[in-house]
Formats: structure tokens, sequence, C-alpha cells
């Protein structure tokens, strides 16, 4: 006997019929509509039920086959196999189980009020698909030789260039590593200093992922408190003075964007000097001061050899490229050296060649310029909006703060804004366990068109209004 299958399919979505239909089977194998041996409906007969070619189905079921979830015996049609493969070992759309709810906007697809990727309506599509194309073209044709872990040589040459413009620091490109993004960086960097077992200065708040790899690499994160002029240094001084590692963002802080000063900035230096402590410099969007010119880099200043600075192209061009670099210290580049050779794993080398190209040709210059302009009226017209109704808000790096009363649910707040396919994040996320986190949202300027500004910010309020007036005070003001 053929059973009939319940198939509901949605052509506007990004899934294929195929997998959908795929889907609808092993969802009814799940639930016990079709027990094992049950036959499944003919091609012919279920592409009629679902408006779809036959050819579709077919597809469908041939994908089914090869996972052992049914078994096509001939004449006697398709049926599910006597014993299915468990649906929890069956691969689902993308090949892999989803991330830790901590992680899950690294995989997220760019949504309005997102933070961490740059403006894809930005994005100059053309002319970086004809570099990446002219460079895998290149690549294919070259000798099959194992790529250079530490990075090419014209990129390495077109970063210590950039530096020494944009950023105020002059390196050598042999003092150059070219990494999988900031993640891949941070942890060569952490394997390079051997610090397991000690203490880290650790920005409160500070970026969540960075703290959650000090911990896994063995070093203890010890919050230090941020203000106007970035990291408290004399606090950290005092209170951590033992610490090994400070991990920093002097240029744009992460989240609240204030700039480390000049005079915490020759401080931090002269401790870690006389200390013997390490300074990671996590340059988080120094180059896109939206209002001023961008602040040199930390190693700037560094004339003793312990600051490491790490740079991504993730927030500027695209986290896609999982392209980032390390600079370190004249004196560390030997044991770096033989560290990323043996573990290291850069991304390839066609990817490496066309944002070399895009480097050199000028164009990643004027990227950046026009990034800054538009960036800066999307901010200015989101804090207007945000202010009109009656918030408090400062614009910070990239992103809005929306302040929220004391005790305010940021975190259920944000939870529930993506299902209005929104996307801001919780203050309260990046402090320290330890600490007494402030609420609030971290809205994405980059992702906040402004188009979608007024629309977004308006259901926004609608959300928070529902979580807070019905405790409100009479004395608390929401419009």
């Amino acid at each position: 006997m053929t059973s009939l299958l319940e198939i509901r399919l949605d052509r506007s979505a990004s899934t294929t019929l195929v997998e959908q239909i795929r889907l609808g089977v092993l969802a009814a194998i799940e639930s016990g509509a079709l027990e094992p041996g049950a036959r499944l409906p003919s091609w012919l007969t279920l592409a009629a039920q679902l408006g779809v070619a036959r050819g579709t189905v077919k597809s469908a079921y041939e994908r089914l086959a090869d996972e052992q979830v049914v078994v096509s015996s001939g004449p006697g049609g398709t049926r599910v196999a006597d014993h299915p493969v468990r649906a929890e070992f069956v691969v689902r759309p993308g090949g892999t189980e989803p991330p830790p709810a901590l992680y899950a906007h690294l995989l997220a697809p760019p949504v309005t009020f997102q933070m961490g990727v740059p403006a894809s309506d930005l994005f100059p599509v053309g002319l970086l698909a004809r570099l990446r194309a002219h460079a895998a073209r290149a690549e294919a044709a070259a000798l099959a030789v194992y790529p250079d872990p530490r990075g090419e040589a014209a990129l390495k040459r077109e970063i210590a260039a950039h530096l020494a413009l944009a950023r105020g620091f002059d390196c050598r490109p042999s003092q150059v590593f070219v990494t999988a993004g900031f993640t891949g960086a941070l942890g060569q960097v952490l394997r390079l200093l051997q610090v397991e077992g000690g203490k880290a200065w650790m920005e409160d708040p500070g970026f969540f992922q960075s703290r959650r790899a000090l911990e896994l690499a063995g070093v203890a994160p010890v919050p230090v408190p941020v203000d106007e002029e970035g990291m408290d240094v004399a606090y950290g001084m005092a209170n951590v003075p033992d610490a090994a590692v400070v991990l920093v963002t002097p240029g744009q802080q992460a989240p609240l964007g204030s700039t480390l000063s000049l005079r915490r900035r020759v401080d931090l230096i002269e401790w870690a000097v006389r200390s013997g402590a390490w300074i990671i410099e996590d340059d988080y969007l120094g180059e896109l001061q939206l209002k001023r010119r961008a602040a040199p880099a930390l190693a700037s200043l560094d004339g003793f050899g312990r600051v490491i600075h790490i740079g991504s192209f993730s927030k500027t061009v695209s986290p896609s490229l999982r392209l980032g670099f390390v600079v370190v210290p004249l004196a560390l580049v030997d044991r770096f050296n033989e560290i990323v050779m043996c573990l290291g794993s850069a991304p390839g080398p066609a990817v490496q060649q066309a944002i070399a190209e895009f480097m050199r040709e000028g164009h990643y210059m004027r990227h950046l310029r026009r990034m800054k302009r538009i960036y800066a009226e999307r901010g200015d017209l989101l804090r207007t909006t945000l202010e009109r109704a009656g918030y408090d808000v400062r614009i910070r790096a990239l992103s809005v703060v929306l302040s929220l009363p004391d005790g305010a649910p940021d975190v259920a707040i944000a939870d529930q804004a993506r299902q209005l396919g929104l996307a801001p994040e919780p203050l309260t996320r990046w402090f320290d366990a330890r600490s007494r986190a402030s609420p609030g949202l971290l809205l994405g300027i980059a992702t906040s068109t402004e188009a979608q500004i007024p629309t977004a910010c308006e259901h926004l309020h609608q959300l928070i209004r529902t979580f807070l007036l019905p405790t409100s005070g009479p004395g608390h003001r929401l419009l």
C-alpha cells in the first residue's frame, strides 16, 4: 500500500524544492507517519500532488537512497528502509550542526542592525569578482606547489604599506603574517606567547568571543573597566599587576567606541616593558573612524617590541574572505615563522592575490572613504530617528548604543527582535559575568540602510514597549 505524504513547499524559500521534498520525507519517517517498509508515492504521483516536475521528486528520492533512508525495489517502488538511518545522523542543509547560541550570529545572514559585517550594498561586487577570477586563473595555471602558510609576499607588502600610510605604523613585510581572519590570528598569537596559566587584562565590556578564546587557551581573563579614554590602564596596574597579556581594542573600543588616550597608551606600553607582559592590539575598526581621522595604531608607539598588532579585512571588505593578519615585533619573527610553518593556515593564494591587487590599484582606500561617508550618514539618521522616539542613544564605532533602564531584559529583547528580521546585540552579553552589566542594545550601522531605518526603528520601539511598559514606573519615559 502506498503511503500518503503531506509535504508543503515554499517556492519563495532559499532551500531548493528537491531539498524541501527530501526533508518532508524525513519528517514523515521521524514522526512515524512512514514506518519501516512503507511504500512511498511514485515519482509521478508525488510530482502531480506537489505540482513539480517528476525529475524533482526523483532527485529527492535518490538523495534519500544515498543516505540509506529509503531503498528502491524496482517494480516494488521506493520504500522506507527496514532500519533507516537515524535522523540525527542524516546530513542537513549546509552539512553542519547548528552552532552554540553564543556564536550563532557568526553564521547568520546579514539583517538590519547586525554588527560585525560591512554593508553588502556597498560591496564592489563586479570589481572584486574580476580580480578574484583573474587570480584564480593564474593560480590554476601555476605549478602545483604548497602555498606559503605565512601569506603571499604581494599581500604582505601591500599590508605593510597600508599600515604605514593609514595607521602610522612602520613595519617590514617579513613581520606580517596572513591568517584566517581575526580568530585565526589570535589563536596563533596565544600559541606563540605560551602564557597558559597566566592572567590577561580584558576590556569590560569587551568582545565575548575573545574572552572565551583566552579561557580556551588556558589564560584567565580579568575584567578591566572602560571609560571615555578607553581601557582603564591604572586600574589594571593596581589590580592585576602580574598579568601576562593585555588584549585591547585601542583604535575604537569594542563595543563602546572610545579611543585609548595617548596618556594611557604610553602608560600601558611602559608597564608592559617593566612587567614583561605582552600587548595584543585588536585593531577593531581602527581605520573606520566616522567623524575624524583614525588614531595611529598602538604598535606605532612601541619601541620595545611588546605590542603584537592584529587586523582583518572582515569589516572593511567581507568576512567571507576569512582574511586577517598579524604584525609581530622583530624579535618574535623567527619563532612565529616556525609556528606558522608547522601549525598555520592562511587562506588560499588566489584570494590573497586578489586583495593585494585591490590594494595596489588604490581601490581599497577609495572603498574605505566611501564607506566612512555613507556609514556616517546612516548613523546620523539612525540616531535622530531613535532620539525622536525618546531614547538615549550614542554613536559608538559602527554601532548605535541604545540605553535601557536598569534590569531591562536586553537579551530577551534581542532574541525576540530576530523574529522580526532585526539583529540588535544585547549589551550585557559583552560584560564579564562577574561585573555589574548595564543593559542596552547595540545596533549595527553598516547593515541599516536609509530605506530600512524608519520601519526597523518603529518595530524595535514597539517590541521594547512590550517588554518595558508593564513594569515602567510613572517617571520612566518610553516616548
